[in-house]
């Protein structure tokens, strides 16, 4: 396993998840100038978009366990290389969510009782809604985020364009389900933030690991015997070996 793959991995998760979730943390908020919901979704969305540009072509840029199982399930990635991939995506989320912890504590009235931009269903829901609609959002979410993976890096998709697609896919993602789970879609994304917040967080977290591992599996699925050839580019996914 090539180790700069798997620090491109772990640079790209710690991005993703201190951008996007301080966004939420630090920004969605603010007095007078927040970026609320619409920002927090362009800021993740962002945060794929660069990433992708900068390690597409190092790791394939998958930032999420559930998009590497996807492409695997697919035909895109090795299942050999899964369990390496995973450990530095989690690696690189709960590095981030240290660092954001680290600055957002020093803000007068910090409280990580808040939420810390944790997933969650229930009472830990942002709109109260249910385990059955936190998991059936999770699942489509990340399917459907998968699909549009598959399908901008296909080998006879507009070159080039990938990481726009899929930037905007998730930013559309997050504009659909924060109120529901405060989006995970991305099992590293959710362990980071969940690791500080403790108690409910970790107790809830296995629907963040289980959903979009489930619903990333479909998707990659789907698209392989949609397609009639599921060769993709190198940007945006790791080619298969």
């Amino acid at each position: 396993m090539d180790s700069k793959k798997l620090a491109a991995e772990a640079i790209g998760t710690f991005w993703l998840t201190f951008a996007g979730c301080g966004s939420a943390v630090i920004a969605a908020g603010f007095p007078q100038v927040g970026i609320g919901l619409l920002g927090v979704s362009l800021a993740f969305g962002l945060t794929v978009v660069t990433m992708a540009y900068a390690i597409g072509h190092i790791s394939g840029c998958h930032l999420n366990p559930a998009v590497t199982v996807g492409l695997a399930a697919g035909g895109r990635f090795p299942t050999s290389q899964i369990l390496p991939y995973v450990v530095a995506q989690l690696v690189g989320g709960v590095v981030a969510a240290l660092l954001l912890y680290l600055i957002a504590s020093g803000a007068p009235g910090f409280d990580l009782a808040k939420g810390f931009a944790a997933n969650g269903f229930g009472e830990h829901s942002p709109g109260r809604y249910s385990l059955v609609s936190a998991f059936l959002t999770e699942v489509v979410m990340t399917m459907m985020f998968l699909f549009i993976i598959m399908g901008a890096t296909h080998g006879k998709a507009p070159a080039g364009f990938a990481p726009l697609a899929i930037g905007l896919g998730l930013c559309l993602i997050h504009l659909v389900s924060i109120p529901v789970t405060n989006t995970s879609v991305n099992p590293a994304r959710s362990t980071g933030p969940a690791l500080f917040v403790g108690g409910w967080a970790m107790a809830q977290l296995w629907l963040f690991w289980v959903a979009p591992l489930i619903g990333g599996a479909l998707g990659g699925l789907v698209y392989r015997w949609l397609s009639e050839d599921p060769r993709g580019q190198v940007v945006g996914t790791a080619p298969a070996e």
